[in-house]
C-alpha cells in the first residue's frame, strides 16, 4: 500500500511540472554582449554614451528572446555589439552599432538610427536591426495539436518537432466532402522542417499587414492519408506565437489537409488547412 501511494505522489508531481519540463526542454537563448558605447567626434559626452548603452541593454533585455550580458561580462558572450554615438553638423544624434559572432569574428549586421535628441531615437528599430541575424530560439520544439471542427466531426493534427529539424506525425487527419460523400483518413508519418525565428516583425504580404514571429517550411510524408495528401510541402509559413509560447497561428499560408467540393454550407472555403496549434507537451 505504501509503494502505491509513493508512485501516485510522483505521478502527481510530474503532471504539475510546466510543459517544457514534461516534454521538450525550454529553448536555449543566444547570449548577446552589449559592449560600452564609445564617443565618436565632438558634441557628445561619455555620459550620453553610458545612457545609450543602458537604453539598448534595457530594450534588448525586455524582449525575453536573448540573454544579455553587459559591463565586464559582455566580452564573454557568443555575439558582441559594438556601438558608438556621435553628433552630426546638423546637430542630430546618431547611434550606430555592429553585431558580430565572437567565435568567427564575422560581422552579422549593422544598425543606425538618427534623431534630434538621444531620447527620440527609434530604439526598437535600432535594436531589431542589431539582433536581426542572431539565431533566436526555436519555439516550435515539442508536441502540438490542431483541431478543425467540421459539420461531420473534427479533423485533428498532432505533430512533434525535434531540434534536429525532424517531425514525428502522430496523427494527421485528411478530409474530403463531395456532395453526399464524406471521406476522412487518419494518417501518420514523418517529415522535416525549416525554422527562422526573430523578434516580432510587421510585414506587408500580398497587400496586407502581417505580424509574425517566425518563417517555417514543412515537408511531410504520410501513410493512410487521402492520396492527394500523402506528400505535403508547405513553405513560407508565417507563425505568430502567443506570449507564453503555448500556442501559435499560421497567419500566412497553412498546412493543407482537406478539400471541400460541397460549397460554403459545409465549409467556408474549398481547401482546408491546419493553421491554429496548441502545445500539448
Amino acid at each position: 500500500m505504501r509503494r502505491i501511494t509513493l508512485v501516485f505522489i510522483v505521478l502527481l508531481s510530474v503532471s504539475a511540472l510546466p510543459l517544457h519540463a514534461q516534454g521538450a526542454p525550454a529553448p536555449r537563448l543566444p547570449i548577446l554582449g552589449i559592449l560600452p558605447f564609445t564617443v565618436s567626434g565632438l558634441g557628445v559626452s561619455e555620459a550620453e554614451a553610458e545612457i545609450a548603452t543602458r537604453m539598448v541593454t534595457n530594450e534588448l533585455s525586455s524582449w525575453g528572446t536573448i540573454a544579455i550580458l553587459s559591463g565586464d561580462e559582455a566580452k564573454d558572450a557568443e555575439y558582441l555589439v559594438k556601438g558608438q554615438i556621435t553628433r552630426l553638423e546638423n546637430r542630430n544624434i546618431v547611434l550606430s552599432a555592429v553585431t558580430s559572432e565572437k567565435a568567427s569574428g564575422k560581422n552579422l549586421n549593422s544598425s543606425r538610427e538618427e534623431a534630434k535628441e538621444l531620447g527620440s531615437i527609434s530604439l526598437q528599430a535600432f535594436c531589431t536591426k542589431i539582433a536581426e541575424n542572431v539565431p533566436f530560439p526555436n519555439y516550435l520544439l515539442g508536441k502540438w495539436r490542431s483541431v478543425i471542427n467540421m459539420v461531420d466531426g473534427p479533423v485533428t493534427c498532432i505533430m512533434e518537432f525535434f531540434s534536429n529539424r525532424t517531425i514525428k506525425v502522430q496523427q494527421f487527419d485528411t478530409w474530403e466532402h463531395n456532395g453526399q460523400f464524406i471521406l476522412k483518413y487518419q494518417g501518420i508519418g514523418s517529415g522535416t522542417y525549416t525554422y527562422a525565428g526573430y523578434l516580432r516583425r510587421i510585414l506587408n504580404i500580398d497587400s496586407r499587414t502581417v505580424n509574425t514571429d517566425a518563417t517555417v517550411g514543412i515537408n511531410l510524408k504520410l501513410e493512410d492519408a487521402l492520396p492527394k495528401f500523402t506528400t505535403i510541402s508547405a513553405g513560407g509559413l508565417r507563425l505568430l506565437f502567443d506570449d507564453l509560447k503555448t500556442s501559435f497561428e499560421v497567419v500566412y499560408g497553412g498546412i493543407p489537409c482537406g478539400s471541400n467540393m460541397s460549397g460554403p454550407s459545409v465549409y467556408p472555403s474549398a481547401n482546408v488547412y491546419y493553421t491554429k496549434f496548441t502545445k500539448i507537451q
